[in-house]
């Protein structure tokens, strides 16, 4: 056998150092940015699994499907996101926008333009909002009490204020922000768009967001720095109650009409899209990328389930195995984080 020359056998080496060195780093690389590498491959798995399962998963008109779906679901994601980067919870944002959809509905009905009715609403919202945040930040209230108990209160206000009663008094300018398009592109898709673009500036550039992030890490240690816990709190739950005013519009406006119950089941939705995306369920961790991601999973998944005309109770079991998985991989990670 030929003998090797020191310096081929060193080169040999120092190659075969730098690619053990660079698996290495791939795999750390991997290991810390899991949170998002895992729903981006959930996706692409849900997306190549319904377009084979599938005959018009891919259609054109069904894509255009799943991108208004989610565009909707953003926007009431994005408050929740809010919400939960601090390691709170709302229970009341689904039931929030049933209610501004019928009071929507009832000051158009009475023959108010809708630069009156639309700005109340979200004013409406906002003020509901801070009503959670109040009680919850400055009263000391937890916020699984405060906003369970909003649930029932905005559910049992519409219920009053209908009798039951359909309401169909929809102003034309939700019909065009819900259901038409500007050239190709669907009129909900850019308002999806301009919320997650703000939202993701306010928390990667502005004071507020870093903020948001140190509450949700350490709320003593935000203390400690001299940021007021107390009033970031509030304030997630203002933007959480505008958020969810806006859908209840743009939903109402899809829809042309509002009646109590109609967004009830969307609480899961609006929580489901911001864990799927990884957003911890502690606070301090996620943002936009993640909701969006989230929630697109969300709507690709009920939507393929759909398609494949599966039963209905065996589409609700396959969505809550997904969400359990989801939930138990948040947790883990947050583990994962803590052992670092």
């Amino acid at each position: 056998m030929a003998d090797i020359d020191p310096a081929e056998g060193k080169a040999i080496a120092a190659t075969a150092d730098r690619g053990t060195s660079s698996s290495a780093s791939l795999l750390q690389w991997a290991r810390n940015e899991v949170r998002i590498i895992a729903p981006i491959i959930t996706l692409i798995f849900l997306v190549v699994f319904f377009s084979l399962a599938t005959t018009s998963f891919f259609s054109s008109r069904n894509v255009l499907n799943i991108l208004e779906q989610s565009s909707l679901l953003v926007i009431l994601a994005t408050g929740v996101t809010m919400v939960l980067l601090v390691g709170q919870i709302d229970l009341s944002f689904a039931n929030q926008a049933t209610l501004i959809g019928v009071i929507l509905t009832m000051i158009t009905g009475a023959g108010y333009s809708p630069w009156v009715s639309i700005p109340v609403c979200l004013l409406l919202g906002s003020v509901i909002g801070l009503t959670n945040g109040f009680f919850t930040a400055y009263r000391g209230v937890p916020a699984f009490m405060t906003t369970l108990a909003m649930l029932q209160i905005t559910d049992g206000w519409a219920i009053y204020m209908t009798g039951g009663r359909p309401l169909f008094t929809v102003p034309p300018i939700l019909d065009f922000l819900g259901n038409r398009k500007t050239g190709p592109i669907p009129n909900v898709v850019m308002m999806g768009l301009l919320v997650a673009a703000i939202a993701h500036f306010v928390l990667t550039y502005t004071r507020l967001g870093r903020y948001i992030y140190m509450v949700g890490g350490s709320p003593e240690a935000a203390r400690v720095s001299g940021v007021n816990v107390k009033l970031i709190n509030c304030v997630v739950f203002v933007i959480c109650g505008f958020t969810a005013a806006l859908y209840g519009l743009l939903a109402t406006g899809r829809l042309s009409s509002a009646q109590p119950g109609t967004y009830a089941s969307v609480m899961v939705d609006g929580l489901a899209g911001v864990v799927l995306g990884g957003t911890s369920l502690f606070g301090g961790v996620g943002g936009m990328l993640y909701t969006i991601i989230g929630s697109i999973i969300y709507v690709v998944l009920s939507n393929g389930l759909n398609m494949m005309a599966i039963d209905i109770y065996i589409k609700t079991l396959a969505t809550g195995i997904v969400l359990l998985f989801a939930v138990v991989f948040n947790v883990y990670l947050q583990q994962l984080a803590r052992e670092r």
